[in-house]
């Protein structure tokens, strides 16, 4: 008869993710933006392609749950490149399932350090470069009269897209797995999850900073010499009016008011303010 140690070491051996549910991800990432929410973003695409690992590793109702709670966090990257963040997230929830003193924390970390750098990669190579060179060729085409020219945009603009998605998702998972271990024997787990939290809430703070826009139109005086209140603030603190909106809408956030009902309220008030002059 077995023992529960040797239970648990069989369910765990059993549950190791296989190439099975990698390419189950990978067909799933293509849907990553079919449910895209102003709230959390991709959240919601990342949770459904990440089911066919989550499944296999955690067959108890109770820790599958909790990790389709812990990926319904805010996630946004280029597409092509999400399947690469995958590929990591999976070698660490397998990591998680082996391991009980595992840091589940560390996993959103992770994910919230690489959104930054990855877009910015992703969108320079699919976005500047490789969307306007397969537009281009295809548009020669069409003024020429060959009607494979949305063909040969859709081949060239998707070959990149294909194979960035499915190496990424494979060299993710292989790197995601070689890294945890490297770092494991060499005590600097800790350390690196504590540097990618930090990151992960610089890359927050930035985007706050460049995607909430709060301007005011009020100014002190009149004609040539009147000075916007608005460059007062911002030469106090830039940017500080749009971190006190975020602080804002994350405390009623933290209060359980509905998003529909924020966003809402949001528009109402914005709209207000520009007829009064405010804004």
């Amino acid at each position: 008869m077995k023992t529960s140690n040797e239970i648990t070491s069989t369910n765990r051996e059993e549950g190791r993710i296989t190439r099975k549910e990698l390419v189950g991800v990978f067909w799933r990432s293509f849907t990553i933006n079919a449910s895209f929410n102003y709230e959390r973003q991709m959240s919601q695409g990342f949770v459904f392609s990440m089911m066919p690992v989550l499944k296999k590793l955690y067959p108890e109702r109770g820790d599958l749950a909790d990790a389709l709670v812990r990926h319904s966090e805010f996630f946004n990257v280029t597409p092509m490149l999400a399947p690469f963040t995958m590929g990591i997230a999976s070698a660490m929830e397998e990591e998680n399932a082996k391991s009980d003193d595992f840091d589940v924390n560390s996993i959103n970390a992770v994910k919230a350090s690489l959104m930054g750098p990855l877009s910015g990669i992703g969108d320079s190579i699919f976005w500047g470069t490789i969307r306007p060179l397969a537009a281009g060729i295809a548009c020669s085409l069409a003024l020429a009269g060959n009607a494979a020219a949305p063909i040969v945009f859709l081949l060239i603009f998707n070959v990149f897209n294909v194979a960035c998605r499915y190496f990424g998702l494979f060299k993710g998972y292989e790197m995601g797995t070689s890294f945890l271990v490297k770092l494991e024997k060499s005590g600097a787990m800790q350390k690196v999850f504590l540097g990618t939290a930090i990151v992960g809430l610089l890359v927050i703070g930035g985007m706050a900073a460049s995607m909430v826009s709060v301007k005011l139109a009020l100014s002190i005086g009149s004609g040539d010499s009147a000075i916007l209140i608005d460059d007062v603030i911002n030469g106090i603190m830039p940017k500080m009016l749009p971190l006190l909106v975020t602080l804002l809408l994350f405390w009623l956030l933290r209060k359980g008011k509905k998003v529909n009902t924020i966003l809402l309220w949001i528009i109402v008030v914005s709209v207000g303010l520009c007829f009064l002059g405010i804004m």
